[in-house]
């Protein structure tokens, strides 16, 4: 049985990924900084719960043995989201996070993941690749790279490990920030709201529902045969407003778009998708037992 530990258990994709890995039978630690919200997870006695927070790191302090030295780590963590202009991504985050993964491979771990962000490819468009040079254009996107940068760098350095670094493209689901597209669409529905104020929604994305990018993301932890970076995507661009409509006629809901009402955001090009081959390698090995 893998004993798999998972930093932001609480978090939006946190929540599912603990979810898929129970239902693989492994042997869970979970870890956040509050287990006061940890409890209140149906997985919660099922796992082994550590809570931790990061402003509370002791560099001397053996974090491995502390987290029952797991097999493999599958780092979600990273705090400030939704908020990707800070700096406080580049100034806080970035140190905290990769001292913390630097103890945990000095004193023993070999099996890491840690999810990124399409933001790191910056403005471009089109389908992304792994391949592709990046190009991180906000602050949030810039501290993910640096965060792979110096894990790359230090492979073989610290010590050997394998390091597998699953690229996110968008989701949507249950618990889902409030902020996030879809809540607010089903909050006008609920409080019968006769438009829903939304951008032009002709930008493309790649979406697929948060179950789906957990599955994934445990699908490529749990393998050793494909390391490194790791598009997790469905690889078939949508616009934002057929990903409304569409929702709308799947829930049998009406509610007039007013188009056009936010700009588009000026973080993120207009048309970008994942090239998910990588990814379809990892998972038609996992169907076929390897």
């Amino acid at each position: 049985m893998q004993k798999v530990l998972v930093t932001g258990a609480t978090g939006f994709i946190g929540n599912y990924v603990i979810e898929e890995l129970l239902r693989l039978n492994c042997e869970v630690i979970a870890t956040s900084s509050s287990i006061q919200r940890a409890a209140t997870f149906p997985w919660f006695a099922n796992v082994t719960y550590k809570e931790f927070n990061l402003k509370d790191f002791v560099i001397n302090e053996d974090y491995f043995k502390f987290f029952n030295q797991p097999d493999i780590l599958i780092h979600l963590a990273w705090e400030g989201l939704p908020n990707y202009k800070s700096d406080f991504h580049i100034t806080e985050n970035l140190p905290r996070h990769a001292a913390l993964l630097q103890n945990l491979i000095e004193r023993g771990l070999t099996d890491l993941t840690v999810v990124g962000t399409c933001f790191e490819y910056g403005m471009q468009e089109g389908e992304l690749s792994e391949k592709m040079q990046v190009m991180p254009a906000n602050p949030y996107a810039i501290a993910k790279n640096e965060l792979r940068k110096k894990l790359e760098h230090s492979n073989g350095i610290i010590n050997d490990f394998s390091l597998k670094w699953a690229r996110l493209f968008y989701m949507y689901g249950s618990g889902q920030n409030a902020n996030s597209l879809l809540p607010q669409l089903d909050k006008a529905l609920a409080e019968g709201k006769e438009s829903f104020n939304m951008s032009q929604g002709e930008q493309r994305r790649d979406f697929l529902p948060v179950q789906t990018i957990a599955e994934y993301i445990v699908a490529t932890a749990m393998q050793k045969n494909i390391t490194g970076i790791v598009n997790i995507c469905s690889g078939k661009p949508v616009s934002v407003k057929d990903f409304v409509k569409n929702y709308l006629k799947k829930h049998k809901k009406f509610i007039r778009l007013n188009l056009g009402y936010y700009p588009y955001a000026d973080y993120e090009p207009m048309n970008f998708w994942g090239d998910n081959s990588k990814l379809l390698k990892i998972l038609l090995n996992k169907n076929a037992g390897i």
